[in-house]
């Protein structure tokens, strides 16, 4: 039974290595959920996102406004929902420190492109799954187990301030 503080933990390390989340603007039609790619820094808010200047997210993003992102990791043994706030912010040197390759590849002008967009999603809560199913988890509900305590002990709410 993992604390909240492991779920978390176990978070920061799965996006760390697996990246993708899907992320979209709250009650903005243009800014639905789509996947991108989260660069963090310390296993810690803020999570970052290059993207272009005509995706459907930077286009109306003329303000800081509110975002939900969705993730779950490539093997599928976490599951999260992050709330907090997305802002373009073109801080140069972020975008230095976290330029790479991959970035680049997307990018003629490189860093100095001007489609080129920096995101900074600030987020300020989770709620964490740990996957319950598994081999072992149907041994235990054909023991007897009540499948729902073992949900409820891999289930935490996380506040990211």
């Amino acid at each position: 039974m993992p604390t909240p503080e492991e779920l978390e933990q176990k978070f920061w390390t799965s996006i760390t290595s697996d990246m993708t989340v899907m992320i979209g603007l709250d009650g903005v039609e243009e800014g639905h959920m789509r996947p991108m790619t989260a660069l963090v820094e310390e296993g810690r808010p803020p999570i970052w996102f290059f993207t272009s200047r005509d995706t459907a997210i930077a286009s109306v993003l003329t303000t800081s406004k509110r975002a939900t992102a969705s993730f779950t990791s490539k093997d599928h043994d976490l599951f999260a929902t992050l709330h907090g706030s997305l802002v373009v912010d073109n801080d140069r040197a972020v975008i230095d420190r976290l330029w790479s390759p991959f970035v680049a590849a997307w990018f003629e002008g490189g860093k100095d492109d001007p489609k080129l967009v920096l995101l900074r999603f600030d987020a300020e809560r989770a709620h964490i799954w740990e996957n319950a199913t598994s081999f072992f988890a149907g041994i235990r509900l054909l023991l007897g187990a009540d499948p729902k305590k073992e949900y409820r002990d891999k289930v935490a709410e996380v506040s990211l301030r």
